[in-house]
């Protein structure tokens, strides 16, 4: 069962403002709901992150006070627990924070699988910071919270970031969880079989993703500096895969878009500069991953084959636990990288799948036409695909309907809405009757997708405007019931 942790902070709609210099650790449960501004959490006391490595404590208190102060712009919650009982931690960044909205895509970064890779944890919490504090005043941050839901893991292996050191750059110390399992070789596999023993951390991360249809993923690691894009591992012998053979996927074209999206807007990952000697150089700053060194069990292809999300692995640092005086440097050469990556998810198609009374088509099969991975449409029935410009097929499976296959455009200004209609096959009753599957007609989700866009070069502000009609649920079935003790 996924482990909830959601954290909800149901505030009274009180106006009374500040009149002290106090912070939230001296307020009660009933006070706290009171000093909040009513568009952010502030209190008298300054909000911020310093430029240092926070252990588990120091960031659980940092994500618990972003979710009090900016609770209309996060919710916490917890995937799960590590081996030696520390929450998986999630902050979800949005205008629309604690449920899922109409047409608004998922999309998440994953970082410190290995626990001694550590500028990716904080450059989460780093990332957190900008988005709640720069939201309302900056056009394309404000546009990016308006049209996606952004969840945030900063570290999946806090166990094994608790014995790291800082400065090591090289070697093994925390790596692993605390049972000595490296969580980026412990998913199923596509082209192996992965007899390693599933972990908690690595269950935990894939219900989450069986639960969210992401549509894109940054993985966060370091020890070099490149964007590596699946596939990770190959169909070659024992013997050939240690050849630096690319493994290809069926979207190589959109993996290699994505991945030089980051590097291009990296500081310098772009030059593709070996770290050392003995290390290789990357052209462009991307590679293939098996190219690279081919794994198995591998997070980024579990995440595409098994959920159709899209994940790439940043590797951000040569070295793996730097100095933290060395942490604003790589927040500078990363900041625009990480927002820009995450904004990929409206480039394609999407829309929604439905029968012919207007019901929604849940976990419909969906694949572009010789793109062999396919994913599936939400409880609502909507999809998203990233493609670059073309005309690409779109086909439709789902239990009971007659299968569809729709020609479409992908045009690079605006992602494409393509809504797709299944009619239930007839199928025959004890009585002789003939039925399909369609039931009493529903209500076809409608949105004003004309304010869908990002911000143009004029620095036009775009946002989501939600009809009054639309439907809304919570992110998922297993996140309905909410934590409200923020410390308990």
């Amino acid at each position: 069962m996924l482990v909830l942790g959601i954290v909800l902070w149901l505030s009274s709609m009180v106006t009374q403002s500040c009149t002290s210099a106090i912070g939230p650790e001296t307020l009660s449960d009933g006070e706290l709901a009171r000093h909040y501004n009513s568009r952010y959490s502030i209190f008298d006391e300054p909000y911020g992150i310093d430029f240092k490595y926070h252990n588990y404590e120091q960031m659980s208190r940092f994500l618990r006070a972003t979710s009090l102060r900016f609770h209309n712009l996060t919710a916490l919650y917890s995937i799960g627990k590590s081996f030696q009982g520390r929450n998986l931690w999630v902050m979800v960044v949005s205008s629309s924070p604690y449920e899922h909205m109409i047409g608004k895509p998922d999309v998440k970064y994953v970082a410190n699988i290995h626990g001694n890779e550590a500028v990716g944890r904080e450059l989460m919490l780093h990332l957190i910071h900008l988005l709640v504090t720069k939201y309302g005043s900056d056009p394309y941050i404000t546009w990016l919270l308006d049209n996606t839901r952004i969840h945030i893991l900063p570290s999946m292996n806090p166990d094994g970031f608790e014995v790291s050191k800082e400065g090591f750059c090289e070697g093994s110390q925390g790596r692993y969880n605390a049972r000595g399992f490296d969580l980026n070789r412990n998913f199923p596999d596509y082209f192996k079989q992965n007899n390693k023993k599933t972990q908690l951390e690595t269950e935990a991360v894939k219900e989450w993703v069986s639960k969210i249809q992401f549509v894109i993923s940054g993985s966060l690691h370091g020890g070099a500096l490149v964007a590596s894009y699946p596939f990770d591992n190959t169909p070659n012998s024992l013997f050939q895969s240690y050849s630096s053979t690319p493994s290809i996927s069926p979207d190589d074209d959109v993996f290699r878009h994505l991945s030089l999206t980051y590097a291009q807007n990296h500081g310098s990952m772009y030059r593709g500069e070996a770290c050392s000697p003995s290390q290789p150089g990357f052209k462009d700053g991307i590679t293939n991953g098996a190219e690279w060194y081919p794994l198995t069990g591998g997070m980024q292809d579990f995440n595409y084959v098994w959920n159709g999300c899209m994940e790439i692995t940043f590797e951000l640092s040569c070295c793996k636990y730097p100095p933290a005086q060395d942490l604003p440097h790589y927040w500078e050469e990363n900041r625009v990288s990480l927002i820009k990556f995450l904004a990929e998810a409206h480039r394609g198609v999407h829309g929604f799948v439905i029968d012919e009374n207007g019901n929604a088509v849940e976990r419909a099969s969906v694949k572009v036409k010789g793109r062999d991975i396919s994913f599936l449409t939400t409880k609502y029935g909507e999809f998203w695909r990233i493609l670059l410009p073309g005309v690409y097929r779109l086909e439709v499976y789902a239990s009971g309907y007659t299968p569809r296959e729709v020609e479409f455009m992908v045009v690079e200004e605006h992602p494409t809405l393509l809504n797709v209609t299944l009619h239930g096959t007839k199928r025959v009753d004890n009585h002789g009757d003939h039925y399909g599957n369609a039931g009493p007609p529903g209500r076809y989700p409608t949105r004003d997708y004309t304010h869908h866009y990002r911000p143009g070069v004029n620095g036009h502000q775009g946002s989501a405007q939600d009809s009054s009609n639309g439907i809304f649920s919570s992110i998922s079935t297993g996140f309905n019931s909410f934590v409200t003790n923020l410390f308990g």
